[in-house]
């Protein structure tokens, strides 16, 4: 072993120590540094199945986990954004294709695999034709993923109802195989802001009839008020949550209260509002942008998304964040005082 290797797999060490994981035990940090010095060497990490189709993924950290509807689900949540190409990336507008480039579809089923290892048995991604010029992977990578290697983590399908044709894109997450879907936030957004309501009921229903579970997201509380005062069945809401607590959450005044600023640095507008009405709501909810696109760290924004009433935190992970943003939920979650029951 050379010291140039030796210095580097030091500063790894010392990364897995020092980035992100305030709060851990020393066990906990350990195993991060081992993860660490595993990449780094380019041998199998533990527990590892990856590229082994006959080992599927078994995990080894204990998450805790809520049900909605007949689903038993990780309290944490991988995102779908990231290994779709959809970043909140402020100004720089080279991050989408970059992640592109990154996420292979093989990358993709790897952070999949990390995910159940770490205790995630829950996946969020977007439903569109997997062979279309530029679509999303997800449709032809999780049938690889169960089929060849095993996988067995749980899809939730984001989808947009068209007006003309409003069942198009959900039936192809449910010919997909997808668990449960929910209408895409801007699109909750929007539905409840034109009074489409019927067309929120019309999708909720198809999806509960055909198995799944079937929620609504949204930016603007408006969203779930509306839902729940018309009595319509969803099973679970995914609301943004975060702290305004970062340097660059400066939103422009709103025109009204659906409309996000027309920068991207913040994504709920209402934080104290959001909590004080999820308090009186007894559907599960399943909070995303919890560390606003990056600008907070795991710490503090799973902290403050269960502690404030989340029953499910959404997080887009790349594959070398997945076991570390697990570890830190884990020891969020067993250490945790909140004012509102569990709901999921």
């Amino acid at each position: 072993m050379t010291a140039e290797s030796m210095d580097r797999r030091s500063l790894l060490k010392t990364c897995a120590f020092t980035t992100g994981v305030v709060g851990l035990s020393l066990e906990e940090k350990a195993l991060l540094a081992q993860q660490a010095e595993a990449r780094e060497s380019g041998s199998p990490t533990p527990n590892s199945a990856l590229g082994d189709p006959s080992k599927p993924p078994t995990a080894s950290i204990a998450l805790p986990l809520g049900q909605i509807g007949k689903l038993k689900i990780s309290r944490l949540i991988c995102g779908g954004n990231l290994i779709n190409g959809y970043a909140h990336a402020r100004d720089m507008i080279y991050i989408s294709e970059l992640l592109k480039h990154y996420f292979t579809d093989e990358k993709i089923i790897q952070t999949w695999e990390l995910c159940e290892q770490s205790g995630i048995n829950t996946m969020i991604s977007t439903i569109d034709d997997p062979y279309a010029n530029g679509a999303d992977p997800t449709g032809r990578t999780i049938k690889k993923y169960w089929d060849e290697r095993g996988g067995q983590i749980q899809w939730l399908a984001q989808f947009f109802p068209r007006p003309n044709d409003p069942l198009i894109k959900l039936q192809m997450a449910i010919d997909a195989g997808a668990h449960g879907a929910f209408i895409q936030g801007e699109m909750g957004d929007r539905l409840t802001q034109q009074g489409r309501l019927d067309l929120v009921a019309k999708v909720t229903e198809h999806a509960k009839k055909n198995g799944l579970i079937a929620g609504v997201a949204c930016h603007s509380i408006e969203v779930p008020i509306a839902c729940e005062k018309a009595g319509l069945p969803v099973d679970f809401y995914m609301k943004t949550l975060h702290s305004p607590n970062y340097w660059s959450a400066t939103p422009e005044d709103k025109k009204g209260p659906y409309d996000l600023p027309a920068h991207d640095n913040m994504w709920c507008m209402e934080p104290e509002r959001t909590i004080e009405f999820m308090k009186t709501c007894s559907k599960p909810w399943i909070a995303y942008k919890v560390l606003a696109a990056g600008a907070i760290q795991p710490i503090d924004g799973f902290q403050y998304a269960f502690e404030n009433g989340a029953d499910f935190a959404c997080v887009g992970m790349c594959d070398f964040q997945v076991r570390e943003d697990a570890l830190i939920a884990n020891k969020v979650l067993t250490n945790l005082t909140r004012s509102r029951p569990w709901r999921g």
